[in-house]
């Protein structure tokens, strides 16, 4: 049987009278240009979980297009209308959800709708409580150590280089760099600009987004190898497990993975594989604070580093309580929709000691960045 704390019933008893959402498309700092495609704009979707008693939860998500927000409202304002009159118990909430969509299958965008749902009613569990979320998951609000992983696309070596440069303000200490240039020659001629720019114990990860087969990625691997990446993300598809396993067996450079783990039972099915050294779970896949926290309890089972992926301000409550956190990534797509965006201190994110998860839309530039 779940606790009051496992089950998210904590504190007041809190009503769902309604749960908005609201699509936005916001311009990127930097654009981001991966092997995949090239994306110049945050496409979000925004969600305002209200209560009888007057407090509201807000989570976000990314749609990766702004053609795909129409469709995730309609999702979220169908997951929605299960749910409204319901008491909040978020883990009560995720199974009552899951059930109802068992049919279609609680993944792609029925999941991610379901993960913003139950990060909204973490954030308003938290804020009847009177705390930030991460003490009401039992932790301490400890500065998180995070990467930069804003823009460095795929550019011409001095372009990436150029921008290198600028990600380090803030004190940052760590950036990701995005790879999958058409051959090997150009993917080091990129990785050598950036460490010819930055200082020599700035860490640097690298992200392939999936590009390659198991051999190309071999091929590559072997060369990073002998650069000192800190580690190498998704080189060939998230779920080919047997070919991620390869790759831990026979490269040195840690092999990363996680941001397309659908629920825990992905992660558990990758770790059992021995596909990955370190995992990264994404809050709108693995299934929102409860999934994530599900995963953070697997990770530290396993004894394996465990990292985020995408939404830094929720994702640094969450790392605080995850017993083998490792780097939070950050990125600033939200950030010109907040009241209050995430603090970046000495290459370290410091969330504020306010009661929630710390998100709080900025009326005037929803407006001004909404869609519909």
């Amino acid at each position: 049987m779940l606790s009051r704390r496992e089950s998210g019933n904590v504190g007041p008893i809190l009503t769902i009278r309604a749960v908005r959402a609201t699509g936005v498309e916001v311009p990127m700092t930097y654009p981001l240009g991966t092997s995949a495609a090239k994306i110049t704009t945050a496409a979000l979707v925004l969600l305002d979980l209200e209560t009888d008693e007057g407090v509201t939860g807000r989570a976000y998500l990314f749609c990766f297009a702004r053609d795909l927000v129409p469709v995730m409202l309609r999702m979220v304002e169908t997951a929605a209308a299960a749910i409204v009159g319901e008491k909040i118990a978020p883990v009560n909430l995720w199974d009552k959800l899951a059930r109802r969509f068992k049919l279609i299958g609680v993944t792609g965008i029925v999941r991610m709708a379901l993960s913003a749902i139950d990060v909204a009613a973490w954030d308003a569990v938290a804020i009847a409580v009177g705390q930030p979320l991460a003490r009401l998951l039992g932790a301490s609000l400890r500065p998180m150590p995070a990467y930069n992983s804003c823009g460095l696309g795929l550019m011409a070596p001095q372009e990436v280089a150029d921008e290198a440069e600028k990600l380090l303000a803030d004190g940052f200490r760590a950036i990701k760099l995005r790879l999958g240039y058409p051959t090997l020659t150009a993917d080091i001629a990129a990785l050598d600009a950036v460490r010819k720019r930055v200082a020599a114990d700035v860490v640097v990860m690298v992200d392939y987004n999936q590009a390659f087969t198991v051999p190309q990625a071999l091929e590559r691997g072997r060369a990073l190898d002998k650069e000192g990446i800190y580690w190498l993300e998704e080189p060939i598809r998230h779920d080919d497990y047997a070919g991620n396993a390869r790759l831990v067996r026979e490269l040195t450079s840690p092999v990363q993975i996680g941001e397309n783990f659908n629920l825990i039972t992905s992660m558990q099915q990758a770790l059992d594989a021995g596909a990955a050294d370190y995992v990264m779970p994404d809050l709108d896949r693995i299934g929102g604070v409860t999934g994530f926290m599900q995963a953070a309890a697997l990770a530290a089972a396993r004894g394996i580093e465990m990292s985020s992926h995408l939404f830094p301000e929720v994702s640094a409550h969450l790392l605080a309580a995850t017993p083998t956190a490792h780097w939070l990534e950050y990125m600033d797509w939200a950030s010109p929709i907040l009241a209050e965006p995430l603090k970046i201190v000495d290459g370290h994110a410091r969330v504020a000691e306010r009661p929630g998860n710390g998100l709080m839309w900025n009326p005037d530039a929803v407006a001004r960045y909404r869609i519909g």
